[in-house]
């Protein structure tokens, strides 16, 4: 499949957690991702998923999740009219196989890097980077639940949907264990070296879960925050970049206000 292409308008969100919640609470979340769906392709928006729009997407052999069925519809249909949405997979969402591509995104599963206006925007889920020179090592655990040999010997023992109870059960353990402010200082201290010492003027990420904008005098971080909580994202036109809210009692996009240290 050919690269997104990226140019704005163009909104970048993350951390969904789509399947992560109650029944009530997830329905609620798809209803009204599908909602911004519907409002960027009236509206001409192109759309980027930076990671964690599932929790947890667990593809099989053979067997694809029932998760989220009526939101991949509708992202098949928006990507079938505006092109292929870029889909960088975070921690909870990096086991696929064919399907999401299949459904026309540009899945990758590290970073991801543009240009546009004579801005170099460097785009990743956070949680770490295989690549030594971005020098973002990912945590162990991380490191061994992306690994082919330990997700191959994992679907060997348990079928799909003990699997995916497992890996929900894990997931929800470790959310509560998350430390958002330790991450949060040292995304937010990986991001100013990586500006600062390189060719990069915009990082996009997300994963600890609050939405910030950071403006250093040799470049803006943003983290995209959450959807199922927040409804934080980037939205890049030809004004910029900016941080905002989608207002779906509006039903539209609003400037999201956040402190800038």
């Amino acid at each position: 499949m050919d690269s997104p292409a990226l140019q704005p308008p163009l909104l970048f969100i993350s951390d969904v957690h789509l399947g992560g919640f109650t029944d009530t609470k997830n329905a609620r979340i798809e209803s009204e991702l599908i909602q911004l769906i519907n409002y960027c392709q009236r509206n001409d928006i192109r759309l980027a998923v930076l990671g964690d729009l599932f929790d947890y997407w667990m593809e099989y052999p053979g067997f694809v999740p029932k998760l989220g069925k009526k939101l991949l519809d509708r992202f098949e249909d928006f990507n079938n009219q505006l092109g292929p949405t870029l889909y960088i997979t975070g921690n909870h969402d990096n086991w696929t196989r064919n399907h999401l591509k299949d459904r026309g995104f540009y899945l990758i599963h590290e970073q991801y890097q543009f240009s546009k206006d004579d801005k170099k925007i460097l785009t990743l889920h956070g949680d770490g980077l295989n690549n030594p020179k971005y020098k973002l090592r990912r945590p162990l655990m991380h490191r061994v639940l992306r690994s082919r040999r330990f997700v191959k010997l994992f679907q060997m023992v348990f079928p799909p949907q003990i699997g995916n109870t497992i890996m929900k059960y894990f997931s929800r353990i470790t959310r509560k264990m998350d430390w958002d402010a330790r991450k949060e200082e040292q995304l937010n201290n990986w991001a100013k070296r990586q500006l600062k010492n390189s060719d990069v003027n915009v990082i996009l990420t997300g994963h600890d879960h609050i939405p910030r904008q950071k403006q250093f005098p040799f470049g803006t971080y943003i983290n995209l925050g959450t959807f199922y909580d927040h409804q934080t994202m980037a939205y890049y036109n030809n004004d910029g970049i900016s941080l905002v809210c989608w207002k779906p009692e509006l039903q539209m996009l609003k400037q999201f206000e956040t402190k800038n240290h």
